[in-house]
């Protein structure tokens, strides 16, 4: 039987629910597959949403108009702010989510979006055909395991680690997707075959334990943060500071941990060699940093709750793809971990992906048209990272679809738009992971200001519909008038004068509380001694006043920066350009610009093997230099 659709999205993780929550929005019709639609927004591994520099990429989904940041604020069950010791760049805010709830929640917004049509079937196969004229081909359907065949425009690929994937505990190795869920497992040979180059990248999850089995007197409390400031704009802010946040606790590895572990390193199947896949550099497994890190004497691991409604704990950092009887051993070594009962070994998982180099900054495939990639596919790690690139997928299937024109987020757009340009212009040997010392411009790209800095792309796209907008504009009032509240109020004499003393700093008429602001041992909070008739905002607007206020000069010095690259950004590379005529540029320039095919010259400077001097040359030889 054949069917129709627009865009077919093959995956309904968290790349996947946003690509397709994405184009349906934008009025394609739609059809998400999933190999189980109990498995939607499934959070195969640990409990959470956000974290260092994930964050930010939750609060730039939500300000391009995605659904991941306004979920996570239904299900929190504790918020904490991270990297409050460090510069407002690097502050990320992490949240412990109820993952049952969160998944129904986002299937129930699947299953009730226009042009939607969620719908369990396994493809198997991807139909293309060759672009006449051309070495490309072109997507014309997918196909599922019992033969239905369904014609599209645009294929989005978000398989996440499901494709011909393989579980690994110990020396048992067989074929499954996380959870046990079943594996993608005929994908792989139709992608090859259209002309993709697949490899093989592995992650992994540690045990869930049973919280009646835990003595929490010997842990360390992990307690919630103060002010709860929201993913979305759209949240009610006072009513999520009124949940009662659960707690998390923290234990160490020990002596005994790390010696059961070398003397068993041998059963694991990362180093028994049945596993071949590439693993993630920065969520190693516990054997993994045994080795690696040799003569650190303990690890710090975090307990986490699954959710409201289930016993079942997550202890982050313990992943492992040793056998039981040590997952259980290593385990009763812990503190509080004594009488420890595991509702669910660990294992280890290797998973078919993508060579990202193959992608355009749409992240539409290089050899097939109207084929799209997001996710793990894509070589990347982790929800958000996942979630970021499904949105950005779906919008330009649509955008292609429609004839307008395609979002391509600049690096200093986003850590959407660095992730991206990492991937398609650097490409990975690993799975990827977004932190905030991957970008350049780290203050430009707060997670406070995300908003700001996205949200009139997502209204121009037609992805912010108008109460959000209008959420915004109230937003981003309240944030100017308070700024300007802060320039323009100087503070009574006396009460000044004592504040200046008390705070060991020279005396000086004048001072406005923005002025006062400005200095690094003072902050918003602070000033409430001497700002007594200050107005009633919520958190979230008066972090991000505070911020542009006291970090103004560095920010300046920052945008000036980013104009200066400008001029490489918006210069457009030639599709047919043949480098390796070009007099003057190195061979490897030529070889790496002929395989990554850049789409403008700012790209073609990040590439590695590109050197300043043959930017000179592409300037020379496109007449602007």
């Amino acid at each position: 039987m054949t069917h129709r659709t627009q865009i077919a999205v093959v995956g309904a993780g968290h790349a996947g629910v946003e690509a397709a929550l994405a184009s349906a929005r934008l009025g394609l019709d739609t059809v998400l597959f999933t190999i189980s639609l109990d498995a939607v927004s499934n959070m195969p591994c640990n409990p959470s949403i956000g974290g260092t520099a994930k964050g930010h990429l939750v609060y730039e989904i939500d300000a391009l108009g995605g659904e991941m940041g306004r979920a996570a604020d239904k299900v929190t069950l504790q918020s904490r702010t991270l990297n409050l010791g460090k510069g407002a760049a690097v502050h990320s805010k992490r949240i412990q989510a109820d993952r049952r709830r969160y998944q129904e929640l986002m299937k129930h917004t699947v299953e009730t979006t226009p042009h939607l049509h969620p719908l369990q079937a396994e493809i198997t196969a991807l139909h293309t055909e060759a672009v006449p004229g051309t070495d490309r081909r072109r997507v014309t359907a997918v196909e599922t395991s019992i033969g239905e065949v369904w014609e599209c425009d645009c294929a989005i690929i978000c398989t996440g680690t499901y494709l011909d994937s393989r579980i690994f505990v110990g020396n048992h190795t067989y074929a499954a997707g996380p959870d046990g869920f079943i594996p993608a497992s005929q994908l792989s040979a139709s992608l090859s075959e259209a002309g993709l180059g697949l490899r093989r990248f592995k992650t992994g999850t540690p045990q869930r334990i049973l919280r009646s089995s835990i003595d929490f007197s010997e842990l360390e409390e992990q307690p919630g943060e103060e002010h709860i400031v929201p993913y979305s704009v759209l949240t009610d802010e006072k009513k999520l500071n009124e949940i009662d946040q659960i707690s998390c606790h923290i234990v160490y590895t020990n002596a005994e941990t790390h010696r059961i572990i070398k003397e068993n390193i041998k059963r694991s199947a990362m180093y028994s060699g049945m596993i071949h896949g590439v693993g993630p550099r920065y969520c190693p497994s516990i054997e993994d940093k045994i080795v690696r890190f040799a003569d650190k004497e303990r690890h710090q691991l975090f307990l986490e709750p699954l959710g409201e409604n289930t016993e079942e704990m997550y202890l982050q950092g313990f992943s492992t793809s040793l056998p039981p009887d040590v997952q259980d051993a290593m385990l009763r070594t812990l503190p509080g971990m004594k009488n420890a009962v595991i509702s669910r070994y660990a294992y280890a998982i290797e998973y078919d992906c993508v060579d990202p180099l193959e992608l355009y900054p749409t992240l539409e495939h290089k050899k097939v048209d109207g084929l799209f990639g997001a996710g793990q596919f894509n070589g990347t790690s982790g929800y958000e990272e996942a979630a970021s690139q499904g949105l950005i997928a779906g919008i330009n299937a649509a955008m292609k679809v429609l004839g307008r024109e395609q979002v391509i987020l600049r690096r200093s757009d986003g850590y959407i738009g660095t992730l991206i340009d990492d991937l398609v212009t650097k490409g990975t040997n690993e799975p990827y992971r977004m932190m905030t010392a991957r970008s350049e411009y780290r203050l430009l790209l707060r997670q406070d200001n995300a908003d700001e800095r996205l949200t009139p792309i997502g209204r121009r796209v037609g992805l912010i519909d108008d109460a959000r907008w209008a959420a915004f504009e109230t937003r981003r009032a309240a944030i100017e008038a308070e700024k300007e509240r802060l320039e323009r109020t100087i503070p009574e004499a006396a009460s000044l004068r004592a504040f200046l003393s008390a705070h060991e700093m020279p005396e000086k008429a004048g001072f406005t509380l923005a002025d006062l602001l400005r200095r690094p041992q003072l902050d918003y909070e602070v000033l409430a001694q001497i700002d007594t008739d200050r107005p009633d905002l919520p958190y979230s607007v008066i972090i991000t006043a505070e911020y542009d206020i006291k970090y103004e000069g560095y920010l300046k010095r920052q945008l000036a920066e980013v104009r200066r690259q400008e001029r490489l950004e918006t210069v457009t590379m030639p599709e047919d350009i043949d480098y390796k005529s070009i007099r003057g540029l190195r061979i490897e320039a030529a070889q790496k610009l002929s395989a990554i095919r850049p789409v403008t010259l700012g790209q073609a400077s990040r590439i590695s093997g590109v050197s300043p001097a043959d930017i000179s040359v592409l300037l020379i030889r496109l007449g602007l230099k």
